[in-house]
């Protein structure tokens, strides 16, 4: 008998499959404190959870017989995914059960801020009739300019043109053809917030989303804009939010996520023209049974028969299978992950050539790999094994795989070929050993490359003291260089360095590597 833990709030329905599932027990225990998570966690092989149980790396080491952590929703901030996969825990999420209901909660909140309905409606019940004073905007024929046109944010789009809205949207990740098919116009950052009546933020938080929307973007809009967020706190900066209703260029904000939550920005939400809620985009009885269904299905069939669903550590394989592919998944989604850093613009084909050993294998398990790789960086916890394909079909991105019986200098490679709006670009990757990933090749430049942790791609002219300066900068910097790999192109007199670095670099070390002599760029990335 298979043991559930569900650590909390769950929608009954949920709770009914698994109680209906034959050889698995349920246990119902909300509001368990880290120590007692901790001294519980041992006896259970599934965890259903949804944001308030914080699964670390310590609670992920008590767990010695854990099996599958499911989330009943889309958000797995909660979870060290690192952790759990080094365990091989299955970690899962359902990411399509509350896509509708934030969506709407976005255009409710817009709808409320242009008609001040919930400062209207404060005032009838202090017994006021103050009907001059909330004097609304139409959202009818402006123009609403949405930021990330992700699942939550296509929805969005399609709910604004039905109120006749001009939707342009900024993504750099998908391509002017996709968003043509959706009717939506796609621009760039500066232009949509300089010409937007309304702005909506549909993004994950990243390092290159956080305070995108800050004092400097603020400028560019116009005066009265109004400003949506129920994607993630963080992408906006809130203090430079405060102070531009203050001065009156925007004449409102609907927020439904901040920065710290629960919130103590008193000051931003006490202004007259904030709309806010406490994180209530996925908050309605449709979604949380939508959710609780499918976590509680997925937790059940995993356990019971082995099946993987909406995994985002493992593809949907059987296990027999998983055990010999691993090491080629592995290879893949680095190669996917590496790629997507480098590259500049939108990603138009992905073509996937496969030689040697590989080719005795069902392959699709790894072509989904590169592509779960690739689309990681760019949409972060939403993608998964089961979504990254439809995502990438969604971004008009087409995905060509090919198989070689060339004879290569390794028993098995992967060379992944990635064409944008604005460059080609190559990567091959092989496995060393039995289970070892390495990049080998990129372009013209052969390496050796471990794909993990934190690391600097840097392109340069192959001339004398390069690669000391490099040295010398980021030791006086106090960065300590974990491996460093040079590889030279002859005939271009170009060179490549790679290098993995013990913690993340900030900006200003960025720019000093940037300009030291002969180096042509610094691209940080994060495997």
């Amino acid at each position: 008998m298979k043991r559930v833990l569900v650590s909390d709030s769950l929608s009954q329905e949920g709770i009914e499959i698994f109680k209906n599932t034959k050889g698995l027990k349920v246990d119902v225990m909300t509001n368990l404190t880290p120590d007692e998570l901790k001294g519980v966690i041992k006896d259970y092989d599934g965890l259903a959870i949804r944001s308030a149980t914080k699964v670390t790396k310590e609670i992920i080491d008590h767990a010695a017989n854990l099996k599958v952590i499911g989330r009943a929703g889309i958000g797995l901030d909660n979870v060290d995914l690192e952790a759990a996969s080094k365990r091989g825990i299955v970690v899962m999420n359902t990411p399509g059960g509350n896509t509708i209901t934030t969506g709407e909660h976005a255009i409710a909140m817009m709808m409320a801020l242009a008609r001040k309905i919930p400062q209207a409606t404060a005032s009838m019940k202090a017994g006021k009739w103050e009907k001059s004073k909330f004097m609304g905007s139409e959202v009818c024929n402006k123009t609403l300019g949405i930021v990330g046109i992700g699942r939550v944010g296509t929805i969005v789009a399609e709910r604004a043109q039905g109120l006749r809205m001009n939707v342009i949207a900024y993504d750099p990740f998908i391509s002017p053809e996709a968003a043509e098919k959706m009717g939506i116009t796609l621009v760039t950052l500066d232009k949509l917030l300089k010409t937007s009546d309304f702005i909506s933020i549909h993004t994950p938080l990243t390092k290159e989303t956080k305070n995108i929307i800050n004092k400097a973007a603020l400028g560019k809009m116009k005066k009265g804009v109004y400003i949506i967020n129920c994607a993630r706190g963080g992408i906006i900066d809130e203090g430079d939010l405060h102070d531009a209703i203050v001065s009156g260029k925007v004449a409102g904000a609907a927020l439904d996520v901040f920065a710290e939550e629960p919130t103590k920005n008193k000051e931003l939400i006490a202004l007259d023209n904030v709309v806010c809620t406490p994180h209530l985009g996925a908050s309605t009885d449709e979604a949380q049974v939508n959710v609780a269904i499918a976590i509680a299905e997925q937790i059940a069939d995993y356990l019971t028969k082995g099946e993987i669903k909406n995994a985002l550590n493992f593809p949907s394989v059987s296990a027999e299978l998983l055990t010999v592919i691993q090491p080629y998944l592995a290879l893949a989604e680095a190669l996917g992950k590496f790629e997507a850093q480098l590259v500049t613009g939108a990603i138009k084909e992905v073509k996937i050539e496969y030689s040697g050993e590989i080719l005795n294998y069902n392959v699709a398990p790894i072509t989904i790999s590169v592509i779960k790789g690739l689309l990681t960086p760019i949409l972060n916890e939403s993608i998964n094994f089961i979504n990254a394909p439809l995502v990438a079909k969604e971004r008009g991105i087409s995905v060509v795989e090919s198989r070689s019986s060339e004879v290569k200098d390794y028993t098995s490679m992967i060379k992944l070929t990635i064409k944008t709006s604005k460059e080609t670009h190559c990567a091959s990757g092989a496995i060393f050993g039995r289970h070892d990933p390495r990049i080998v090749m990129v372009n013209k430049f052969t390496l050796d490359v471990i794909p993990e942790g934190h690391m600097i791609v840097l392109y340069n002219h192959d001339r004398p003291g390069v690669i000391g300066n490099i040295g010398t900068t980021l030791g006086t910097s106090g960065v300590n260089i974990a491996r460093l790999h040079l590889s030279r192109e002859l005939i271009d007199k170009k060179a490549m360095v790679v290098l993995s670095t013990d913690d993340l670099i900030s900006e200003e070390v960025l720019e000093k590597l940037r300009n030291l002599p002969n180096v042509i760029s610094v691209t940080q990335l994060e495997m």
